[in-house]
C-alpha cells in the first residue's frame, strides 16, 4: 500500500489551528469531509476519540497517528496536518506533537487499516522526512515532500 492511495492533497493542513488534541481530530476530520473523503465529522470524531481513549496514538519524536474505524467507509483514507508550535498528545515520549496522519477504516477493514499504519510508520522513521515535513509550510509543497518519500519505498 502507497500513502498516496489513501492521501489526496486536499486533505492535508499545512498549519494546523487547532491547540488540543480534541481540536486536532476535529479540524483534520473536517479536512476528509472537505475533501470528500468522508461524510460527517460528527461521526469520526467521536470514534477517534474513542480510540485516543485507549491509550495515546502520540507515538513520540513529535508523530501521532490518530486512527479509527467508521462505519459507512468505502476505503481507508488519511489526513495529514502539520502544527509548528505542537500540540500536546499526551505522547509515549511527553513531548509535543507536530505531525499527524489521521486514519480511518471501514469497520471491517482490519488488514488495509494495519497496512496503512505501518506504512506511515515506516515513513516517519526517516528523520530528514520528518524535518522536511516540519520546515515546509505550504499545502501543495507538502504534498510533494509526501508524494517524494512515499515513492521512495
Amino acid at each position: 500500500m502507497k500513502l498516496l492511495d489513501i492521501l489526496s492533497k486536499d486533505a492535508v493542513v499545512a498549519t494546523l489551528s487547532a491547540r488540543d488534541k480534541e481540536g486536532v481530530l476535529v479540524e483534520l476530520s473536517g479536512a476528509l469531509v472537505a475533501a470528500g473523503k468522508v461524510s460527517s465529522a460528527a461521526a469520526a470524531v467521536p470514534v477517534l476519540l474513542e480510540r485516543e481513549r485507549l491509550g495515546s496514538t502520540g507515538i513520540g519524536e513529535g508523530i501521532a497517528i490518530p486512527h479509527g474505524k467508521l462505519r459507512d467507509l468505502q476505503g481507508v483514507v488519511a489526513a495529514f496536518g502539520r502544527s509548528v508550535p505542537g500540540v500536546e498528545f499526551e505522547s509515549m515520549d511527553g513531548a509535543p506533537v507536530h505531525l499527524f496522519f489521521l486514519l480511518l477504516a471501514p469497520e471491517n477493514s482490519a488488514s488495509a487499516h494495519l497496512k496503512a499504519l505501518a506504512r506511515i510508520s515506516r515513513l516517519l522513521k526517516n528523520r530528514s522526512f520528518r524535518d522536511e515535513l516540519l520546515q515546509t509550510d505550504d499545502r501543495e509543497a507538502l504534498f510533494d515532500v509526501i508524494a517524494r518519500e512515499d515513492a521512495k519505498s
